[in-house]
Parts: structure tokens; C-alpha cells; sequence
């Protein structure tokens, strides 16, 4: 939700702030740059000091930025021109928190849940963030219609940071479960964090998923940062279905695995035209469907391919990927933009700058969609090593507990115990009786 405040009003928050687009881009485009440096200390922090401190500390982060982003718009502090300045603070402190939220669902699915219900838990957990992204995409335009209401906006979006600030604090108690839920998690084997990261810079599948799926992560980045401005040079209104479409599709059916490549390569290009909402709603909500369903089964993935690098570090590494290709697109998106003078179709509400035409960064990112999903095809292949650990783990225990439930089974008898050591004496007293009998025949 704080990520994505303003990009669905950008062009109301830009009349508000009297700064340029590019300058309110940066509001989103700075969650991207502060992930990448901290991203690597967020997993760090899942790995060693475990996820209670990551769930807190990510719930405060968030608190106190939503708070100051609030400081920018209150009248009476008359911050003259630090307004876009405390904004921009808070929006950092917010982008701070990011990392240790979506790192945090693969580690709660191994430390809670049992290995059958571990997808289903991290795909509940991952559905976090894109609806996050529907309510911003569904209450930035329903509480901004002019730009005097960027003061609301804010104020309320600070409202569900403070009270997830207090239910975190509160009620998250344990950062493990009393009982382990699963083999893996009984027998917890990740490595140490610096080690983890050698073993996935090495690790050829690893790799190859990390820059593919995060190559497709940046571009949703993209797509949802951009979309507004994209769409508005063309005449839509109203870009709030389109968002809507491309994130609630993939709740009814989280589990599906498809090639999302097509989708968002014809959703960018049915951007193009005018008059096409149905078409455009139609592919978003195919994107949505396909792409959001991706998600926590490439994150399981990732983890299923690194064992048993730690959860944490492994799902990490790829969203500290997503981060550094998302900015090197939006940067260059945004570079291949040209300006225009006459755009009589445009419902833009842009003060500074004027309208912008978008085709040649559609194209681009269409291309690039098409590169990255062909590579990930051809390329990619590995083994389920978390699995197969458990696996054998299972065999080891099952063959321990049916020998120890075969000597319960079957116990000598108490008279078979006293019959067995009548025989021994007996035969021992006959030993020597013998040995006896051999010394007199001597003699």
C-alpha cells in the first residue's frame, strides 16, 4: 500500500507537490534502490536473529514512515520547501521495511507449517503484497480527486501502519513453534549467511532463476509504477480497473503455473491504442492471473533449489535481483520516453513538464519479457533438494522406529529369560565336569 500511494494520482500528487513526474517516480523508484543495499541486511536478519525481530521491526519501520510522510502535508509545521523532503524521508523508511515483509513468507512456511501445507502457506502469506497493491490502486483515485485531497490520502494510509504496528508488537510472541512441523525444520541445517551466499552465487539453476523471476518482478514493478502515465497520454481516465484485473485474478486460483510472457507483452502493446478498454482489462486480468500465481511457487522453488542455504537468504537474493533490474527499467523506460507538444486526446493533469508518449518503452519491456521467459525455458532445470533431504530423513526414522517397535513387539518372556539361563549354567557345569574328569584321567 505505501509503495504504490502515488503512483495511481502521480500527475495530482506532482500538481500538489509543484514538482515533475520524474520527481514523483522516485517515490517509487526509491523502494527499488534502498532494497538493494538492504535487502542483503534484511536477510541477514531472517536468517540469524529469526522472524519475530523481522515481523516488529519491518511493522515499525512502517509506522514511523507512513507518520512522517504525514509531517509533509500538515499545514501548521509550515515546512515551505522540506515538504517534498519529509515525504521523501518517509517514503525511505517505508521502503526500509519492505524487504524483511516479503522475505518473510518462505521462512514462515518452513518454521510453522508442515512440508503438505508449505505452499499453501506461503501462496495466503505471498497474496500480501499484491493486495496491498489493489487497495492502493483502488483508494489512492477514490480519495484523490482533486490535488487538495493529497492530505486525506495520506492521513489514512497512515491509519492500518499504526495498527499493524501495535497488533506486531503486541501479539507476535515466538519466532519458532514449540513443536518443529517437519523434518527440515527439525533438523534445521542452513548454513551460515556469507556461506549461503557463496553456495547460491554458485549454484548454476539458483542463478538462473534469480535473474529470471526477478527480471519479471522489476517489470511488474514497472508496470504498476508507470501504468497511469502510460495509459493517461491515450485517453484513459480512469486506469483503476486495468490494476484491479491484473492483481484480484490470481486469488481465486493462487496455484496455477503458466507462462505470464504473452500476457504482459500484449497488455504493454494494447496500451498503445485509444478506446480498448475491454481488450486492455481482458489481458490485464490474464497477467494478473498468470503472473501473481507464479509468485509463491517460484519462491518455494528457490528454496526447494538452494538447500539447505537458508530460506530467508534464498528468497532474498532474489528480490535484491528484482530490485536492481527494476531500477536499471524504469530508469530506462523513463529515458526513452519522448516529449510531445500536442496531445488532444490526453487526460494527464501534469503542470510541469507535459505529456510524455510511451511506445518505444513499451516495446522495449514487451522484448525483454519475451528474452527472459525463452532463457528460463531452455535453461533451467533442477532438483528438489529440500525434498529429497526430508525424504531421507523420513526413510532414516521409519526404519529406526520399526526396529524399536519390533523388539517391543516381540520381548523375551520372563521364563524364557530364566529357561535360557538354566541351559547356560548347565552347560557350563558340564564344561567343567568335563574338564574335571580330562585333569583325573591324567593324573
Amino acid at each position: 500500500m505505501l509503495w504504490l500511494t502515488f503512483a495511481p494520482v502521480a500527475d495530482k500528487t506532482a500538481a500538489y507537490f509543484h514538482i515533475s513526474m520524474d520527481t514523483i517516480n522516485w517515490l517509487s523508484l526509491v523502494y527499488l534502490l534502498i532494497s538493494i543495499p538492504f535487502g542483503l541486511v534484511a536477510t541477514w536478519i531472517l536468517d540469524t536473529m529469526g522472524l519475530k525481530c523481522a515481523v516488529i521491526l519491518s511493522a515499525w519501520l512502517n509506522m514511523v514512515g507512513s507518520v512522517i510522510r504525514t509531517f509533509s502535508v500538515i499545514g501548521f509545521l509550515s515546512l515551505g520547501s522540506l515538504t517534498y523532503t519529509y515525504l521523501f524521508i518517509g517514503q525511505c523508511l517505508c521502503a526500509l521495511a519492505q524487504p524483511l515483509v516479503i522475505f518473510s513468507p518462505t521462512k514462515l512456511a518452513a518454521l510453522w507449517f508442515p512440508d503438505h501445507q508449505r505452499t499453501t502457506a506461503n501462496m495466503i502469506s505471498s497474496m500480501s503484497n499484491p493486495l496491498g497493491i489493489l487497495i492502493a490502486n483502488l483508494l489512492s483515485p477514490a480519495l484523490v480527486s482533486e490535488k487538495k485531497d493529497i492530505p486525506l490520502m495520506l492521513g489514512l494510509y497512515a491509519v492500518p501502519a499504526v495498527t499493524a504496528c501495535v497488533l506486531a508488537t503486541v501479539g507476535v510472541h515466538d519466532k519458532v513453534p514449540p513443536t518443529p512441523p517437519s523434518a527440515s525444520a527439525t533438523l534445521s541445517t542452513s548454513q551460515p549467511f556469507f556461506t549461503g551466499l557463496k553456495m547460491l552465487l554458485r549454484n548454476k539453476p539458483y542463478v538462473i532463476l534469480m535473474v529470471c523471476f526477478g527480471a519479471g518482478i522489476g517489470m511488474f514493478t514497472c508496470f504498476s509504477a508507470l501504468l497511469e502515465q502510460i495509459l493517461c497520454i491515450k485517453g484513459y481516465s480512469d486506469v483503476r480497473p486495468f490494476c484491479i484485473l491484473s492483481i484480484i485474478s490470481p486469488v481465486d486460483l493462487p496455484c496455477s503455473c503458466a507462462d505470464v510472457t504473452p500476457c504482459h507483452s500484449l497488455s504493454l502493446q494494447m496500451s498503445r491504442f485509444r478506446n480498448q478498454a475491454i481488450p486492455l482489462a481482458l489481458i490485464s486480468s490474464l497477467f494478473g492471473f498468470f503472473g501473481f500465481s507464479i509468485y509463491p511457487v517460484a519462491m518455494e522453488l528457490a528454496v526447494e533449489c538452494s538447500y539447505p542455504v537458508g530460506e530467508g537468504t534464498s528468497t532474498g537474493l532474489i528480490f535484491v535481483s528484482s530490485q536492481i533490474q527494476g531500477v536499471i527499467l524504469m530508469l530506462l523506460l523513463q529515458a526513452l520516453t519522448v516529449q510531445i507538444s500536442a496531445a488532444p486526446f490526453s487526460t494527464c493533469d501534469i503542470e510541469e513538464g507535459g505529456a510524455l508518449d510511451w511506445t518505444v518503452s513499451t516495446l522495449v519491456m514487451a522484448g525483454a519479457c519475451s528474452v527472459v521467459a525463452c532463457f528460463y525455458v531452455i535453461f533451467f532445470h533442477t532438483d528438489y533438494k529440500r525434498l529429497h533431504a526430508e525424504a531421507s530423513n523420513a526413510t532414516s526414522i521409519n526404519k529406526i522406529g520399526t526396529e524399536a517397535t519390533f523388539v517391543r513387539a516381540y520381548p523375551a518372556s520372563s521364563s524364557e529369560v530364566s529357561g535360557a539361563g538354566t541351559a547356560r549354567d548347565r552347560t557350563l557345569a558340564s564344561r567343567d565336569h568335563g574338564s574335571e574328569q580330562y585333569v583325573n584321567s591324567d593324573g
